[in-house]
């Protein structure tokens, strides 16, 4: 066998040993929220004004695997991220590993971020504006795979955006991206938030500039965090060029 087939079993079998250790603590996390999810389901529906209906036997167990899986996928994201760097780490240098390890908690910081904005931010705003919209019309009657297939779709998406800021500073670091094709395309980014606002929250001026200023704000620190790379990565090959 050479050495390239050699390195890439080892490659392979260290790939497999984090992939194992993922699924361990997706599975123990699973269990963990399993274990307690009639405490998350109630803390979910708290401030619903409406009991949810299910329509069979079934459905129970579905919210139930649904509610652990979430919260379960939610708890591994760190871990996930942890292995991915463990696995790169020897392709990079001391200096690369410092800083990709800063990225992780700062990831998960933004993740959350996210979540928090969609579910306590636009979450009420878009359900109690359909309940509005439905006013005396219809007989109000959530089943509850329903409702909580609607709060992941006001969350999710928010949580993947607000990660744009570490996205843009590794593909910044990586030469993809530059802070003045930012700024040049910035009324198209612009334009791009606000269609995308516009169309997950009501169809109201308030609820739309709720939307609209964070992910803006976090496009312009998008801008200033790719200037703060940029420049270092500029110095840095001027440095190599210099010895």
């Amino acid at each position: 066998m050479t050495d390239q087939s050699m390195n890439l079993l080892d490659h392979l079998d260290e790939l497999r040993k984090r992939i194992m250790i993922i699924l361990g603590a997706f599975i123990i996390f699973f269990i963990a929220s399993f274990v307690y999810v009639k405490e998350i389901y109630d803390w979910f529906v708290k401030d619903l004004d409406m009991p949810l209906t299910v329509l069979g036997p079934m459905d129970i167990i579905y919210v139930y695997f649904m509610l652990a899986g979430v919260i379960a996928i939610g708890l591994t994201i760190p871990i996930i991220i942890f292995q991915i760097w463990l696995f790169v780490k020897p392709a990079l240098t001391r200096r690369e590993q410092a800083v990709t390890l800063m990225y992780i908690p700062a990831s998960l910081f933004l993740f959350i971020a996210g979540l928090s904005f969609g579910y306590f931010v636009v979450l009420p705003l878009v359900l109690n504006f359909l309940v509005g919209l439905g006013g005396e019309m219809f007989t109000m009657m959530f089943t509850t795979d329903k409702y909580f297939s609607f709060v992941l779709r006001m969350t999710i998406p928010f949580s993947i955006l607000f990660e744009m800021p570490l996205v843009v500073m590794f593909l910044t670091s990586l030469g993809i991206v530059t802070p003045k094709a930012m700024q040049k395309n910035r009324k198209y980014a612009f334009f791009f938030i606000v269609v995308i606002s516009v169309l997950i929250s009501p169809p109201d001026f308030i609820s739309d500039v709720l939307v609209i200023i964070p992910l803006i704000f976090l496009y312009e620190v998008s801008i200033v965090l790719s200037t703060i790379v940029y420049r270092k990565k500029v110095k840095r090959e001027r440095q190599l060029e210099n010895k």
